[in-house]
């Protein structure tokens, strides 16, 4: 078990960039040349979703719902949110949103395909 402040963070890039690197390349895969538009459409509500998770934490967090134990993150924080409980939020809700543009393109093909 890792007992270092870089912890939160290793873990979690360790976790999230292979997925997320897989995503982009099947998707870049299936829309081809409309790779960005895909992107553009994607990301900005993965984005928003995860500023409002994190402005949620924070409100949890102000009200002593809840904390996080020192010396397992960098102690870099937004508000009183941890950088990499910030990154947690993005990072999962960029997952969701590929998951389901992923999904989106894998239902096309079904589809095509049972019309062939």
């Amino acid at each position: 078990m890792m007992e270092t402040k870089w912890a939160y963070l290793i873990h979690l890039l360790g976790w999230t960039l292979p997925l997320i690197t897989f995503q982009l390349v099947a998707l870049a895969r299936h829309y081809k040349e409309r790779t960005g538009a895909v992107l553009k459409a994607v990301l900005p509500p993965a984005f928003v979703i995860g500023v409002y998770l994190s402005v949620a934490d924070h409100l949890a967090i102000s009200t002593g719902i809840w904390n996080f134990g020192e010396g397992k993150h960098l102690g870099v924080y937004l508000g009183l949110v941890p950088l990499e409980e910030v990154l947690f939020f993005l990072l999962t809700s960029v997952l969701v949103s590929l998951g389901l543009a992923l999904f989106t393109a894998l239902v096309s093909l079904l589809r095509e395909a049972r019309a062939s």
